[in-house]
């Protein structure tokens, strides 16, 4: 082993015992208050985590921004601590920038650009994005990779596994092993860059006739495995139009719908990150008035959901059993899925949640997305009432396609209670399905991925 084989082993392998030293150490102190009745700090707890974690990179953090996600998997003081990690992860420093961009681009990488700004606009948890100019005037965003990320990921996944384990020992009505393959999945997709900048150009192509979104275009030759180099989309954060007017809050809603919906009923893909750092808003204006906001501007494209056309089909076909309570429906919906073994009492459970989610999709009224509900707490009461019953009916294994389709839909009811939207989800939702058939899903997602270059979904 050459010294610097050697130094690269000792620091992943102080890294690993530090994510294990203490994420096990929270982990020992949450199953011990469980099983023996103790109390703990958990907030002080909650903070030591997300502290530990906000100095890493890689899937460690990845998982614990999913985890925030997820209703009623870890107490309120984790979720809230942890979804703090999705924005403010420590940047990494010029000459780290340099020595990679000279390992993606070459050495006279600089001259590539007419200019690069040194600190990042962003840091995330697998890379860090950049300002930068082209050499005929363009704005660009270059989201660049931090080294040894690939390994990283493995061992972290690995680690992550018996996390997952004590989980289902600790709390078995859940079976989180489909979970955790599925969450390892897009974590491994989230690293190949190529493949982001497909999703790209899909997102392109699937939203090419949505003036509500904006996203932006690729540039190649600026842009490798670990370096994806965009458009800069000029926007500001969307909470920064939570006091705007209500038609101007509207706008935002339905554009967010649209930029989710829409892709996933007609070609079965869906944007599985629906958080706040991932898309800004756009203003326009006439002449002589206050620009007004837009559209949306959607920025992040590595946790991209394909789905076979057949998962489409238990999305509506739930829809529909719901609306009139067609129970066949509904169970063929949840087969689909991939649900298994299912029992009467089972169904029940899990129509608790399927009601809550699909309930202002059911009402043909203008209407919140669930009214005096906060943000943080969107699904919380539901999921609790649906752990709680499977305590009793379970256990349920959640299947994998199920997860990132779950966190879009948590994910954005909570951007529509914090823009305080009320639109009429029913028609919204029905204009997305008007012409839905399994052929058509399936002939438009074969060519779109096609065009692109991406393979069908497994």
């Amino acid at each position: 082993m050459s010294d610097t084989e050697r130094n690269r082993f000792s620091a992943r392998a102080a890294r690993y015992a530090r994510v294990g030293a203490n994420v096990g150490g929270v982990a020992v102190r949450l199953a011990g208050a469980r099983l023996l009745g103790l109390e703990l700090d958990r907030g002080q707890n909650a903070a030591e985590l997300a502290a530990a974690l906000g100095g890493l990179k890689g899937p460690i953090m990845k998982v614990a921004q999913l985890m925030a996600t997820i209703p009623d998997l870890l107490p309120p003081e984790y979720t809230t601590e942890l979804a703090k990690l999705q924005s403010q992860a420590p940047p990494m420093g010029w000459a780290f920038v340099n020595r990679r961009m000279m390992a993606e681009l070459g050495k006279d990488w600089q001259s590539r650009f007419e200019s690069f700004e040194r600190k990042p606009a962003a840091a995330a948890s697998l890379g860090q994005v950049h300002r930068a100019t082209s050499l005929d005037g363009a704005r660009l965003a270059c989201k660049l990779q931090y080294p040894d990320m690939q390994s990283a990921v493995e061992a972290d996944l690995r680690q992550l596994e018996w996390l997952f384990a004590l989980h289902r020992r600790m709390d078995p009505a859940i079976d989180t092993t489909e979970i955790a393959k599925e969450i390892g999945a897009r974590v491994r997709e989230e690293l190949d860059y190529r493949r982001e900048a497909k999703h790209v150009a899909l997102y392109r192509l699937m939203l090419a006739d949505q003036p509500l979104v904006r996203v932006p275009k690729v540039w190649p030759d600026l842009s490798t495995g670990r370096l994806l180099t965009l458009d800069w989309l000029e926007g500001r954060p969307l909470l920064a139009y939570k006091g705007a007017d209500l038609e101007s809050r509207n706008r935002l809603g339905t554009a967010m719908f649209t930029a989710w919906w829409f892709p996933f009923s007609r070609y079965g893909v869906i944007h599985g990150d629906p958080h706040l750092g991932n898309y800004t808003v756009f203003e326009a204006g006439e002449e002589g008035l206050p620009p007004r906001p837009a559209g949306i501007n959607l920025l992040d494209y590595g946790c991209i959901r394909i789905f076979p056309a057949r998962f489409v089909g238990g999305v509506v076909d739930l829809y529909h059993g719901l609306l009139h309570g067609d129970e066949e429906l509904v169970v063929r919906a949840y087969e689909t899925w991939g649900f298994r073994g299912l029992s009467r009492d089972l169904i029940d459970v899990l129509n608790i949640w399927a009601r809550f989610i699909y309930g202002p999709l059911l009402e043909d009224r203008v209407r919140t997305i669930a009214d005096g509900v906060q943000p943080s707490e969107y699904g919380r009461r539901e999921a609790y009432r649906v752990h709680r019953a499977l305590r009793e009916k379970g256990p349920v294994r959640v299947p994998r396609e199920f997860v990132f389709m779950d966190r879009a839909a948590i994910g954005l009811g909570g951007v529509f209670l914090h823009l305080g939207a009320e639109l009429n989800f029913y028609r919204l939702f029905n204009e997305a399905i008007e012409d839905f058939s399994l052929e058509r899903v399936a002939q438009r997602q074969a060519e779109a991925l096609a065009a692109v270059g991406l393979p069908p979904p497994e």
